[in-house]
């Protein structure tokens, strides 16, 4: 029989923890913590950041809790991810106007602008249906990233994803089919009929956002025009257009660079950029376990970089990151892969957060759905995430691994029953892991995700909430879009009265008159 792996606790808190002081102490300290948040951050949010963890449920997250924490030495349990240190934590419903499991591009439509949308479609109303072009115009809805353009902030979009994927496209594009990348992916009706693929919108619906980071070169050229790294990868385009050299055209004389590799992206000084377009791979970017460290930047040096260029604006600046491939791991039934993404999405979070502060920035971290993947067997405090469970089978008295999908690639038969997973190895990067019903790809999940939020107006992030009202509360506080009554002109402060309760109200006022 296998032996569970159990981890090297020299770095945790194992002796303490036999001492009910330990626990104790720890529970005052939170206490104390949480009696600050008594006074709420009325501030006006002068930047907004909206970090995406594609297809990051709630088991996700812990997951990626338990793993960030091994591999820094520890059990992992009692480590805190950047986002469990955010105040305010939420629910949120993530269902499609049509569907009840949904998908990244009725979610996108949901969190980005405000309405809950048909699966499939991004920027555009439930009225719109999937794949028929004459259903586009008139039902077209815009994204908070366009309101903060309009209000004068600096804007971006980061992704591990192409740049026109499910979840970046919600911010720019009104699409019936999420699939339509270019021109090449659409059917010829669709385009005779006028309707305009994903990556042409990015050029010309909102064609001065700020910062556009993530995969999707060969979208961007034309069929016969081969890429920069990869010479036998040509573009998709049938149109003939370059997207790529448009875009240097439009802004090489408004401090526009264009980049494809980490070097370049790395070499520019952002305090002299006011656009920038990195595009690193034809599709997607590796994953980060998988990774070409000299070609390829980190999620984390993504975010550095687009934070410290939109920081130029004085007015300030709204962000858009995806931890995409989160979700691609699951779909292939690669929880190692997807759990590696979750905690570079992670660090990013915290790298971030020390360039910014909680006083003038609100930072959302959220998924857009969820997947079938779970853990659990009775394992023992300290065991892999990637172990097995301390018990076989009672039923065909084989191992199995913590990790499980509902469906999925890894159903997998051998000579009429289970895989004994202790003949494989389990612990390898790419390892399926098993799933009750076989599926080629691994499905997305239908519960609620966690929606966890820092700074301004953060507490209005509560409860359980529909997945569109995100964007609504970030406009709130950055007094943008349609949320703008409640705003002080000239005072860095929202009036207090707008929102809070008279007994709180006098309650900050003798607290304020006793300091």
């Amino acid at each position: 029989t296998a032996v569970p792996f159990l981890l090297n606790v020299s770095m945790c808190c194992a002796e303490e923890e036999k001492n009910p002081s330990f626990w104790n102490a720890w529970a005052q300290r939170t206490l104390k913590d949480a009696l600050t948040l008594q006074v709420l951050n009325r501030n006006i949010a002068k930047n907004l950041i909206l970090f995406l963890g594609d297809g990051m449920g709630v088991p996700t997250v812990t997951a990626a809790r338990i793993l960030k924490g091994q591999l820094n030495g520890c059990y992992g349990e009692e480590v805190q991810l950047e986002m469990d240190k955010f105040p305010y934590v939420a629910l949120a419903k993530t269902y499609n106007t049509d569907a009840q499991v949904a998908d990244s591009a009725g979610t996108a439509t949901a969190y980005l602008c405000g309405v809950k949308a048909n699966e499939g479609t991004v920027g555009v109303s439930a009225a719109a249906v999937r794949g028929q072009c004459n259903t586009t115009q008139g039902n077209e809805v815009t994204s908070i990233l366009k309101w903060a353009k309009d209000a004068g902030k600096s804007v971006g979009i980061v992704t591990t994803t192409r740049v026109n994927h499910a979840t970046p496209s919600a911010a720019y594009a009104h699409c019936v089919d999420r699939d339509w990348y270019s021109d090449g992916e659409m059917p010829p009706e669709a385009v005779q009929a006028g309707c305009k693929d994903i990556a042409r919108q990015l050029m010309e619906n909102i064609p001065n956002i700020n910062v556009i980071m993530g995969g999707g070169r060969k979208y961007m050229l034309p069929e016969n025009t081969s890429d920069v790294e990869y010479p036998s990868t040509r573009g998709t385009r049938k149109d003939g257009r370059n997207l790529i050299e448009e875009w240097v055209d439009r802004t090489k004389d408004k401090r526009g660079y264009y980049v494809w590799n980490k070097k370049d992206l790395l070499s520019i000084n952002p305090s002299s950029v006011d656009y920038l377009m990195g595009l690193f791979e034809p599709g997607d970017l590796p994953y980060d376990l998988e990774r070409n460290t000299s070609m390829d930047p980190s999620l984390t040096e993504m975010v550095e970089v687009a934070v410290k260029i939109l920081k130029n604006n004085p007015e300030g600046f709204y962000l858009l990151v995806e931890g995409g491939r989160i979700d691609h791991g699951h779909h292939e039934g690669k929880a190692k892969q997807a759990l590696h993404e979750a905690v570079e999405m992670d660090r990013a979070i915290g790298h971030a957060g020390l360039l910014t502060s909680p006083h003038d920035t609100l930072t959302v971290v959220t998924a857009d759905h969820s997947h079938v993947f779970d853990f659990g067997g009775y394992t023992r405090r300290g065991n892999s995430i990637f172990g097995l469970a301390p018990m076989v089978s009672d039923v065909d008295q084989k191992p199995f691994t913590a990790i499980l999908y509902g469906n999925g690639p890894g159903f997998k038969l051998v000579n009429g029953s289970r895989v004994n997973v202790s003949t494989v190895d389990y612990q390898q990067n790419n390892y399926q892991a098993q799933a009750a019903v076989p599926l080629r790809m691994e499905t997305h999940g239908g519960e609620d995700v966690a929606v966890f939020s820092r700074g301004p107006m953060a507490h209005l992030l509560h409860g359980v909430q529909e997945q569109n009202y995100i964007p609504h509360v970030m406009a709130y506080a950055a007094c943008i879009g349609q949320n703008k009554d409640h705003c002080q002109k000239g005072n860095s402060a929202v009036r207090s009265s707008a929102l809070a309760p008279p007994t709180l109200g006098l309650v900050i006022t003798v607290t304020w008159l006793l300091c």
